[in-house]
């Protein structure tokens, strides 16, 4: 048994001593939807820094704890917060939450972000339903000895973020009203926000949206065979695309501003996906 392998035993351990509740999906709450523990039946909350080995949140809006319970019915665990490698936490640590999530024995996980528009035809607010990414601007988070117990060596990632999973997004959107981009997101080391080139090497590339978090969580969860799903906000237009300096604390006042907005997609969407896995 590899020593990564083992820090996530001792982490699936200490949260089944505490729960034997069974989640069927899992959700990674990024800014803007600190609030919607308020939407779910709580039964169960373990806060990051009581688990052995975990790491934990030190960004403000990222409170720290998994939240075990039901949404409109269907079983759900919650990350009220993630941890993000520019904390100082080596990719490994940061992708830890995810594995546990995977032998917790999710079906499918559900990513949430604050990011930056970089497509010209995105306005701030929009949600941009994630269809691909680009990872190659951060460390692997499968560099290292494989872990056998999770999954392959070399993992395919032809379709990291489920097409038929994107289908019920889309449906569900529809459905509530809610108008939705598609598009293909980079995630960026941070913590520093990009420059204006660094834009637009990306926007050359094809992405469409950049943050500091998500696509590390993707892979590992398809390294796990975990379906996957992902939603961004765009809070900001990406750097050089407006004249305003970019500011996390204006990054987290749009994605505020959208929650209640999100939190109404974010159950409609729990909701649907519960109906598809039946």
């Amino acid at each position: 048994m590899s020593t990564g392998y083992e820090r996530v035993i001792k982490a699936y351990e200490y949260v089944r001593s505490q729960t034997d509740f069974q989640p069927k999906i899992g959700v990674v709450l990024g800014s803007g939807l600190g609030n919607y523990a308020k939407q779910m039946e709580v039964v169960q909350e373990i806060s990051y820094d009581e688990i052995p080995g975990f790491p934990v949140s030190t960004v403000e809006g990222h409170d720290g704890r998994f939240l075990f319970g039901y949404v409109s019915g269907t079983p759900v665990v919650l990350m009220k917060g993630r941890v993000h490698y520019y904390e100082g936490y080596s990719m490994e640590e940061v992708v830890l939450p995810i594995r546990l999530m995977a032998l917790l024995q999710i079906q499918v996980l559900l990513l949430t972000n604050a990011a930056g528009g970089i497509n010209p035809n995105f306005r701030v607010g929009d949600f941009m339903i994630i269809k691909d990414h680009i990872s190659s601007f951060v460390p692997s988070p499968l560099i290292g000895r494989n872990l056998d117990e999770l999954g392959d060596r070399f993992p395919d990632m032809s379709h990291v973020y489920d097409p038929s999973l994107r289908e019920v997004l889309k449906a569900t959107a529809k459905e509530a009203g809610i108008e939705v981009q598609e598009g293909v997101y980079v995630q960026a080391s941070g913590p520093n926000y990009e420059t204006p080139v660094e834009i637009r090497m990306f926007a050359a590339l094809g992405a469409d949206a950049v943050g500091m978090s998500t696509t590390c969580e993707a892979m590992v969860a398809r390294h796990a065979k975990v379906r996957v799903c992902g939603i961004s906000c765009i809070s900001n237009a990406a750097a050089g695309l407006s004249d305003e300096e970019l500011c996390h604390s204006d990054v987290q006042e749009m994605a505020n501003k959208r929650g209640k907005i999100f939190e109404q997609y974010i159950s409609g969407i729990i909701q649907h996906l519960n109906t598809s896995l039946d």
